[in-house]
């Protein structure tokens, strides 16, 4: 009995699977940038030219752009309208990161 619910659920992610990357492949610039700006950050983290504060500030930003990607994708399609919208948030979160990594303040 355990072994055909852990099945059913099995097959119902593989089955949800395609649709997601179905979406995802619809912008593969913007999510190789988003994904590009993450690592920046995980690097700042790791290297100590980011505070905790600062981190969650830019995590914060990219989950910003993330939700206005998502609203974006919600109909099927991105405008070349929410397509430029994007991409400036992008240009935004992008300078926030260079800034905070290069303010001088460390993690100790």
């Amino acid at each position: 009995m355990i072994a055909r619910l852990a099945a059913a659920a099995l097959a119902a992610t593989l089955a949800a699977l395609p649709a997601e990357s179905l979406a995802q492949s619809s912008t593969p610039g913007i999510d190789r940038r988003q994904a590009n700006q993450e690592q920046r950050i995980d690097q700042g983290i790791q290297s100590g030219s980011l505070t905790r504060p600062e981190a969650r500030r830019l995590e914060r930003g990219q989950n910003r752009v993330e939700r206005i990607e998502g609203r974006a994708l919600a109909d099927g399609s991105v405008t070349r309208k929410e397509r430029a919208r994007i991409h400036h948030a992008q240009d935004v979160e992008s300078r926030r990161i260079y800034r905070q990594k290069h303010d001088g303040q460390t993690r100790r």
